[in-house]
């Protein structure tokens, strides 16, 4: 007869090794095959081996919600979640710190206030680090600031194990500070995990991208004296490694849509002009890639105004790019021949063919006129209107809101030769022009038409009161048009809303 066997599951092959960062093995090496002699010697194992499953099962699911998070504040928050169901605590917080790639340090906190995670941040260093020897923690370093000093006793950085506090008002070494704050916001145990790359640096002068190596720490709180037992804290460093990966990228990613949204805005006018007589206000809402959608106020001589805003085709650093490369050119122009809005969209056509053949572009411009002078005219601005491609404007006033009827016309770039004629717009004091991009329509999430209306009647319902304010007016027009619960349509359209009004 041949020896009994154990039964075999597909994908496991025991022994499995524990990984590196546990300081013992969380699950126990099963033993070798039993002896013939002990035929029920199999039921151990097999227990042992749903258990594997279980916590293989856990472990998938968890993972499977984080990597669903699309942004720092829910990855985090999701982190909290899932470890406290790990290690069985109720409580938590987590800390990236400036060295992570976000610039200064973010806490979240899971069942914490602000004040709670403010009474925590008192907690005195568990190393000094002005005092001879290394600190180690993960705010080692000339830091200044608010920092979660209750995870500065973790393990040196490449120690990937935890630190845990089974009874914090009976340890006697802890800082008085520690079990005062403690007892005052009714935790008694808590367990730090540190957040760590597996790929950390290699040395003290390691060239590592943003969120390499230890890019923060965790802890979860326990509301009677407790701790993890081994298989809690084998997967909990497992979830927390996976997590690490999860968040470093995130921060890259952070990183790279910050420095493009700080880009935009610098090609774009970081303040509006003030003209005699007429008074501006815009809004600017980036999609996560950086559209091309540009706006531009430019005084000119005499106390006359040009007011343009368009969009170019594609979206990220090369529309950024080419949108500031088009809004230089158009400046010029602006300049040479403002009084003629047709030559200047003319000469911006005939530059986006030679130097962006790929490109096609939208535009509206407007030369605002300086008042009449002459004696017995009396009479107020006359706004000159060219557009290619782009939405109208609308005029608000007491007795009208209506869009202007410009001539229907082709992108720029896309015929051998742009014209169209211009019109002519005589607003009278106390009316408003609102120009907008075509991402202000999309993001309702209506059909075009449904959206023109939609916008209409938000003009039409801006309270008598603020009529002459045009931040009012932008704030009550992008407020009653997009969607109430902060989730656009088309959340990656640019949204720009430029205000004019006459005084």
């Amino acid at each position: 007869m041949t020896s009994p066997h154990p039964p075999k599951v597909a994908g496991i092959n025991p022994p499995v090794p524990a990984p590196a960062h546990t300081s013992a093995p969380a699950v126990p090496t099963p033993p070798t095959a039993p002896e013939p002699s002990s035929p029920t010697s199999g039921a151990p194992f097999q227990d042992r081996l749903a258990g594997w499953v279980s916590d293989l099962t856990t472990l998938h699911e968890l993972t499977e919600r984080l990597s669903r998070t699309a942004d720092l504040d829910a990855a985090l928050r999701e982190l909290l979640r899932a470890g406290a169901s790990l290690v069985g605590a109720g409580r938590g917080l987590v800390t990236l710190h400036p060295d992570s790639g976000t610039g200064h340090p973010v806490t979240v906190g899971l069942g914490l206030g602000h004040a709670d995670i403010g009474h925590i941040e008192t907690i005195p260093p568990a190393h000094d680090p002005r005092a001879p020897g290394p600190f180690t923690g993960p705010f080692a370093g000339p830091h200044t600031g608010p920092y979660v000093r209750l995870l500065d006793d973790l393990p040196p950085e490449g120690d990937r194990s935890g630190r845990v506090h089974p009874d914090i008002p009976g340890e006697d070494d802890l800082d008085p500070r520690h079990r005062e704050v403690a007892a005052r916001l009714g935790y008694a145990a808590s367990y730090a995990l540190p957040l760590e790359s597996a790929a950390g640096p290699s040395g003290p002068d390691a060239d590592t991208p943003p969120g390499a190596g230890r890019i923060g720490a965790a802890v979860w709180l326990y509301d009677e004296p407790a701790e993890p037992s081994e298989r809690q804290r084998h997967l909990a460093g497992l979830y927390c490694g996976y997590a690490t990966e999860h968040l470093a990228r995130l921060i890259e990613l952070t990183g790279a849509r910050d420095t493009v949204a700080t880009l935009r805005e610098e090609l774009l006018p970081s303040r509006l002009p003030r003209v005699p007589g007429i008074r501006l206000a815009v809004r600017h809402r980036t999609g996560p890639r950086g559209g091309g959608n540009w706006f531009d106020a430019l005084p000119l001589p005499e106390g006359a105004l040009a007011l343009a805003i368009g969009g170019i085709t594609d979206s990220g650093p090369g529309a950024i790019a080419a949108t500031g490369r088009l809004r230089a050119s158009l400046r010029a122009y602006a300049v040479m021949e403002g009084e003629d809005p047709v030559a200047v969209l003319s000469d911006l056509e005939l530059l986006l063919r030679l130097t962006e053949p790929t490109r096609t572009a939208t535009a509206l411009f407007a030369y605002c006129e300086p008042p009449g002078t002459l004696p017995g005219e009396g009479r107020g601005r006359k706004v000159v209107v060219a557009g290619a491609g782009h939405c109208s404007p609308l005029i608000v006033g007491p007795g009208r809101v209506e869009y202007v009827e410009t001539s229907l016309s082709a992108p720029l770039g896309m015929l051998a030769c742009w014209e169209a004629p211009s019109v002519e717009i005589e607003p009278e004091p106390g009316e408003t022009l609102l120009f907008y991009s075509d991402g202000l329509l999309h993001r309702t999430g209506d059909s075009m038409d449904r959206a023109f209306a939609r916008l209409r009647s938000a003009a039409a319902t801006v309270p008598r009161s603020d009529r002459r304010d045009p931040e009012a007016i932008a704030d009550h027009v992008l407020r009653t048009v997009l969607p109430e619960d902060g989730d656009p349509a088309d959340p990656a359209e640019d949204v720009v809303l430029l205000v004019a009004h006459f005084e």
